[in-house]
């Protein structure tokens, strides 16, 4: 396996066309060029003709990705594996930064309680905003999220990151019915 280096641009167009959580860059960018795995990648002269244009898709395609993910989610053997609403909240809230970081972030900013901070870059910010916060790291992001609310709060939590990040409300009410 080698690593290469992309711009936040490319990498967050990247992230958004994943199908299902743990799909790797190879099998997206494998599916986006239609080549099968394991199949050789065949490399040819460029010719005098200018690159061709690659288009990101509009917002409403990525928007409509976003809404086919979140519904896979719901009905993945993953997600129903989850016996706990903490977990099921932690596993949405990474789905979530998975489809969008850039609105993830800015959907978090501003999430607080009254004494309480819920998203930080790290656990010590949040376990200075209270006691018995029990901050938990989202997997594959670089948030850590108080854990020791209410379920009724979780829910708030994600309806209001949904919200923000422009998903339809009937989507938003399924996705907090069934935390």
């Amino acid at each position: 396996m080698k690593t290469i280096e992309v711009d936040e641009e490319l990498y967050r167009f990247i992230a958004s066309q994943t199908l299902h959580i743990g799909e790797s860059a190879s099998d997206i960018l494998r599916r986006i060029l239609k080549l099968d795995a394991g199949q050789p990648v065949q490399i040819t002269e460029p010719a005098n003709d200018p690159a061709p244009v690659v288009k990101a898709p509009t917002p409403v395609a990525r928007s409509r990705d976003a809404v086919r993910i979140i519904r896979e989610l719901l009905l993945s053997d993953e997600y129903a594996e989850k016996k706990k609403s903490v977990e099921r909240f932690m596993l949405i809230l990474s789905t979530l930064y998975s489809l969008s970081s850039e609105n993830f972030s800015k959907a978090t900013e501003t999430m607080h309680g009254r004494t309480r901070t819920y998203f930080a870059g790290d656990e010590h910010t949040l376990l200075a905003s209270g006691k018995h916060t029990k901050p938990r790291h989202i997997s594959g992001t670089p948030f850590w999220v108080i854990t020791n609310t209410n379920t009724d709060r979780k829910r708030s939590m994600i309806e209001h990151i949904m919200q923000d990040m422009k998903f339809p409300a009937n989507l938003i009410e399924k996705v907090c019915g069934t935390i």
